[in-house]
């Protein structure tokens, strides 16, 4: 049993107001003051109107966690499952049980890692580093167009790739919210980003298009922008209010509430640049060339291969 002391003064306001009144047996008092209060991963039992010294098991889930006494110990607190609906039950005296249903399950935040990603190629092969998980890919289907882009779920469970006629294919926990498949277009798809909900993603042309699907928004760029370089990739901010966009010599450009943190831009490459990814903070990111060379600005982290990998084709992306 835990007892947690700096929750009696709550628990004694709480008791006052909303005890549940049960009839006890015969052969104890006419009232029984009985309550589990949820308290982050713990449940807090109390009791009251028993004789001093009276002695109570508490059983949470079918197993007994600790024993209440009253007047010395008249309430404790005790370890719960936050996956799912838990049962207390108080056992006194003379047959006198009481049970109750309490602390449902917490709802589980996104899980959120800078400690991983994902690369993919033309042929729609996925390589996962770290721990990024693989949940499928294109590699070994025939397809119309290259892949040319990937990008992670919020859970982390799942990823869509983007072939640059504009066709979306989702893998894992990923939904399907349209794709420029079909359409003509006057550059091609160069990659994808997805909005904080997950309920959306944008589509990013060389030439600094973009299309929105989904519950996806347009923040730029306006008509007039400029480019030394094609477009390559794309990566939005952590409130989906805003993203940045990467060119082939490492250029970024920032748009609605999206930070600059650093660019390759003027740097001699080996080879390309061909994607961009965000930290989960959105205060850096990650650039990737053609040849996997990864480069991290602002709070991203780099993360070296475990060996030299040998590609069948070119890098086109990277996510995290």
């Amino acid at each position: 049993m835990k007892v947690r002391s700096w929750l009696f003064a709550v628990l004694a306001a709480i008791i006052v107001m909303a005890s549940t009144p049960t009839t006890a047996s015969a052969a104890g008092p006419e009232r029984v003051d009985f309550y589990a209060f949820c308290a982050e991963k713990y449940v807090i039992v109390a009791v009251s109107h028993w004789p001093f010294g009276t002695k109570f098991n508490v059983i949470v889930n079918g197993a007994q966690v600790g024993q209440l006494e009253q007047g010395n110990i008249e309430s404790g607190s005790f370890d719960l499952d936050p996956s799912r609906l838990n049962n207390v039950t108080v056992k006194g005296p003379d047959g006198f049980v009481q049970t109750e249903d309490v602390c449902p399950p917490v709802p589980q935040d996104p899980v959120v890692s800078d400690n991983g990603y994902w690369l993919s190629a033309s042929d729609g092969g996925v390589f996962a580093f770290g721990d990024a998980k693989f949940f499928g890919s294109t590699g070994g289907v025939p397809l119309q167009k290259p892949i040319v882009g990937i990008a992670p779920t919020s859970s982390g469970n799942g990823y869509w790739l983007t072939a640059s006629d504009g066709g979306v294919f989702a893998f894992g926990d990923a939904k399907f919210f349209g794709s420029t498949g079909g359409i003509a277009l006057l550059s091609d798809v160069v990659g994808m980003m997805v909005t904080s909900s997950g309920n959306g993603y944008w589509l990013v042309t060389a030439n600094g298009s973009l299309f929105t699907f989904g519950d996806a928004k347009f923040y730029g760029p306006t008509a007039g922008f400029r480019l030394s370089r094609p477009i390559v990739g794309a990566t939005p901010t952590p409130s989906g209010n805003g993203y940045w966009l990467t060119a082939s010599d490492g250029g970024v450009f920032a748009f609605g509430d999206a930070k600059f943190f650093g660019s390759t831009g003027g740097v001699p490459l080996h080879k390309p640049i061909v994607g961009i990814t965000s930290s989960s903070s959105g205060n850096g990111y990650w650039l990737t060339a053609s040849d996997g060379g990864v480069f991290a600005f602002g709070d991203a982290t780099f993360f070296r291969f475990n060996g030299r990998v040998a590609l069948n084709k070119p890098i086109v992306g990277i996510a995290a």
